[in-house]
């Protein structure tokens, strides 16, 4: 029979092993999903650098017809204090919902309601995944998991978020100038078959037209959000000859102005 010391003993060890288990894995589970969650402009920093990183809005220059500031989100920021952000004056919102076609942003619901209850007009982004699906499919799964969109005046088109490989390798993921125009074609068509809504897209000029080969005309269709880190917003991309939100700062948190007064932005809702 074992004495009262060495049974004590042996349950403290289970014990323990059971709480190095408890913290284990979750840590692993926790590391896998954040090996898919990459939120709009991580990896275009990455690359191309923060430069001069405005942590206060941008003078748009002479001849402006407006502005509006926002922000977007992901998972990494959490359960959002939405009403600081409106009392900090940021009238519009985008936030994660999908990347690839396995990645569910967890507090997408928060996000989207909280910052609509607060009188933000919100929409939703994807971060494309070339290499590991069609356009099509991404674009489908997107939709099945907010990316929506309704004529309701408060939800804006969803947005495409095409920028560098998070995964290394190849920074067009492998895919020639004409195949990543078909894909981002096959993205945008099928959300448009799907929405009614053109999706906005998200890029920097210089992964663009190093990724499109300047060629693939989307500028009559599809709304630009460029991100640029600088003290002004810089060449557009292939064709676009103007943007529609600049996301210029990632500091405290992704920041971005729309070109345009309120009303323009609730044109861009409404459709």
């Amino acid at each position: 029979m074992s004495s009262p010391t060495r049974a004590c003993r042996r349950v403290a060890g289970v014990a323990a092993i059971a709480v190095v288990a408890s913290v284990l894995v979750p840590v692993s589970a926790h590391a896998e999903e954040d090996s898919d969650d990459h939120a709009a402009g991580s990896q275009i920093a990455k690359h191309e650098g923060t430069g001069e990183m405005l942590t206060t809005p941008p003078d748009l220059g002479a001849g402006n017809v407006g502005r509006v500031d926002g922000i977007d989100v992901s998972s990494h920021q959490g359960n959002v204090d939405w009403g600081h952000w409106w009392r900090s004056g940021k009238r519009f919102v985008y936030m994660k919902a999908t990347e690839g076609t396995g990645y569910r942003n967890p507090n997408f619901t928060q996000q989207y309601n909280g910052s609509a209850a607060v009188g933000m007009i919100r929409g939703s982004y994807h971060f494309a995944l070339p290499n590991r699906s069609d356009g099509a499919s991404q674009a489908r799964f997107f939709v099945q998991n907010g990316g929506g969109w309704s004529r309701d005046g408060r939800t804006l088109p969803g947005t495409l978020d095409i920028e560098y490989n998070p995964y290394g390798g190849d920074t067009c993921y492998g895919l020639s100038p004409a195949a990543m125009v078909n894909w981002i074609r096959s993205f945008s068509d099928t959300y448009h078959a799907l929405t009614k809504r053109w999706p906005v897209i998200y890029t920097s000029t210089l992964w663009w037209d190093k990724c499109t080969g300047r060629s693939g005309d989307f500028s009559s269709t599809n709304p630009l959000w460029l991100a640029r880190y600088a003290a002004t917003v810089g060449p557009m991309p292939f064709k676009w000859p103007f943007h529609t939100i600049w996301q210029h700062s990632a500091a405290p948190i992704d920041q971005n102005v729309f070109s345009g007064g309120a009303d323009r932005l609730a044109v861009l809702a409404t459709g």
